[in-house]
């Protein structure tokens, strides 16, 4: 068992929220252990409940067709969320359960050491950039604790509002070039915003 593996199986049993008592399914997030790419989105949906992985609803095909659009699959990239379980009724996130949940976010991405974290959302967004607005800051690659952060609109922004969709898609496909230049972006100073911006 690889240690992402056994990342998934304490999730599985993890109680240190009460979204544990009205799960169906964990939802730990999957993907190569040696991922280039992690994408974090929010939290699990129903149909991501029903079966325990992540983005298999409306916006998880949405997703697919935005990776195949950069030569991309699932297979290729580790897809998790800020939190594990599902909220009732798709609510958003509380505090207390992200803070929940961050060690095992944290210990995904110490793990996977990607060369690029695609933040999905505002909730994924603000675990990097807590102070920003996902409408200015989207599209704009920035290194944050020695990671290089990606914010981009969830895919469902676009199921809710089709006017975003073409923004989506341009944010997706600068991500290739992102990868190549991942290891001098990583090198650069801090841009200021950033440093303000930065948890760490």
């Amino acid at each position: 068992m690889s240690e992402l593996e056994a990342l998934a199986a304490e999730v599985a049993q993890c109680t240190r929220c009460l979204l544990h008592q009205g799960r169906t399914k964990t939802v730990p997030g999957e993907g190569p252990d040696n991922a280039d790419i992690m994408f974090i989105g929010e939290a699990p949906g129903f149909h991501e409940d029903q079966q325990g992985h992540p983005f298999v609803g409306a916006a998880g095909k949405f997703l697919e067709k935005l990776l195949e659009s950069i030569g991309l699959t699932r297979a290729d990239v580790f897809i998790a969320n800020v939190i594990k379980c599902r909220p009732p009724g798709n609510r958003d996130p509380l505090p207390e359960e992200i803070e929940a949940c961050k060690p095992f976010l944290d210990r995904q991405i110490e793990l996977l050491q990607p060369k690029l974290v695609v933040t999905l959302g505002r909730f994924s967004m603000a675990r990097a950039f807590p102070k920003a607005r996902i409408s200015r800051i989207h599209g704009q690659p920035r290194k944050i604790g020695g990671v290089l952060y990606y914010p981009m609109y969830h895919p469902a922004a676009a199921l809710h509002q089709p006017s975003l969709r073409s923004t989506i898609e341009q944010d997706m496909h600068r991500i290739p070039e992102l990868i190549e230049q991942a290891a001098q972006i990583a090198e650069s100073p801090l841009p200021a915003e950033a440093e303000q911006l930065s948890l760490f």
